[in-house]
């Protein structure tokens, strides 16, 4: 078999087989197939596409081309969950708290933030001494003991997926389905959860900006999730807007623990408790209405609040700062936006919102940047509110002065403010699963 023979079979738009995809995987992730064949490779599959059955096994082989987690020595079923990315988007520090006090094991690796969307890890690491690298060993007993861990990805995971994408990112073959989807779908199977659910943001602040192209984009990775025998379901959540209210590490953890304790945004605890149910329905707990009515007790009982403390701790965390998150470092220089004009907010350009957050210094452009935690945004004016002129509707925190007005600027050209007031879209569009797609 030789790879000129698969890229010219690729580009005239032929359907590979099991073998030459595994034979394509496993040479590349080994170094024998070169950097220049597998980027002609590459750029045939983004102009031709590929099949189901095609991004299944191309998923498949990328899964297994490296370090897989067993997590068969953890009883009940373990769901995973995975937010392809937005603005303000710290689902998991509600979710994982909430799966897990209602009985369900929540082994999570997460990511770091870069460019314009904020990584969980980042999050969890404004929390003084709480440490997300974790051994193995200590992962799994970590779960087993109380059933909620997240951790930076360990190991050799997926290694062909990391290879991948590198080499897409500079050959301009990112944004093609099939692709996106394998990336993300073989790290989610190699992480070993029986279950998955997916977050597949929609809108300005998401990689897939329209509701039908997100929507193709979750039957591809939930017909993959089953493909390999992973219950798998989607929603398709809004990011027309940032989540929440906060943009920034410290910030958005102190958020998280406000909605634990029952008093988050309205938007942010819809979104979360959708999940939260969805993760249990997929665990088997019952209907999707007895799960959202489980989700909902053990926010409003203090049980996923407890378990989020416990996880704090368990990671090395100073769990003082959950219980009381005015200890975290303020930033030295906060400063009011104020509306110009009198009216309704009526768009946001969330990824704007996201990019101004990382110019104050809450996130990071290449992996090399040191994050200020205390950095970032927190919105007073929501989408489709009324505002007045002078109204505070933004608040900067930053230690950069030379960043103010930048952020300002961008801020005030991201958030527009209209004479009439919009009609809101709803913050769940869709629910796919592996037999239907339901729209709301």
């Amino acid at each position: 078999m030789r790879m000129y023979d698969l890229i010219k079979k690729k580009k005239n738009g032929e359907v590979l087989t099991e073998e030459e995809i595994k034979f394509f995987v496993e040479g590349y992730t080994k170094g024998n197939i070169p950097d220049y064949q597998a980027s002609a490779f590459m750029m045939a599959v983004y102009f031709q596409g590929m099949n189901n059955h095609e991004t299944s096994t191309l998923t498949k082989y990328m899964a297994q081309s490296g370090d897989t987690v067993d997590l068969s020595s953890i009883p009940g079923i373990k769901v995973d969950k995975h937010s392809t990315g937005g603005v303000g988007d710290k689902t998991t520090m509600v979710i994982g708290p909430i799966v897990a006090s209602c009985g369900v094991p929540v082994a999570k690796m997460s990511g770091r933030g870069l460019g314009h969307t904020g990584g969980t890890l980042d999050k969890l690491e404004s929390i003084p001494n709480l440490t997300t690298a974790v051994s193995r060993e200590d992962f799994l007993n970590q779960v087993k003991t109380m059933g909620l861990s997240v951790i930076g990805q360990t190991g050799n995971l997926a290694p062909a997926d990391k290879k991948l994408y590198a080499l897409r990112d500079v050959t301009s073959t990112v944004d093609n389905v099939s692709l996106i989807a394998a990336s993300i779908m073989s790290k989610k199977i190699a992480a070993g959860s029986d279950a998955i659910l997916l977050d597949v943001k929609t809108g300005s602040g998401a990689f897939m900006k329209t509701i039908e192209d997100s929507i193709g984009l979750a039957q591809i990775m939930v017909s993959i999730g089953e493909h390999v025998g992973r219950r798998t379901i989607a929603l398709i959540t809004d990011m027309d807007r940032p989540l929440g209210n906060a943009i920034g590490n410290s910030l958005e953890v102190m958020e998280a623990v406000d909605t634990l304790k029952g008093n988050g945004p309205d938007d942010f605890t819809e979104v979360c408790l959708h999940l939260s149910a969805n993760m249990l329905y997929l665990a088997q707990r019952g209907s999707l209405e007895e799960c959202m009515k489980m989700a909902e007790e053990a926010l409003n009982s203090g049980k996923a609040f407890e378990k989020f403390k416990e996880m704090v701790v368990a990671q090395g965390g100073d769990v003082s700062f959950i219980e009381n998150t005015d200890q975290f470092e303020k930033a030295p220089i906060i400063h009011e936006v104020k509306a110009h004009q009198e009216g309704w907010i009526d768009k946001i350009d969330t990824e704007s919102c996201g990019i101004a957050s990382v110019v104050l210094g809450a996130g990071r452009e290449s992996m090399e940047d040191i994050i200020d935690y205390s950095a970032g945004i927190i919105l007073k004016a929501k989408l489709g509110e009324k505002i007045t002129k002078g109204q505070t509707f933004a608040v900067i925190y930053t230690a950069k002065a030379k960043a103010v007005q930048e952020a300002e600027n961008m801020l005030r050209e991201a958030i527009h403010i209209g004479s009439i007031q919009p009609q809101i879209t709803p913050l769940i569009h869709a629910r796919v699963t592996k037999d239907s797609i339901e729209r709301f």
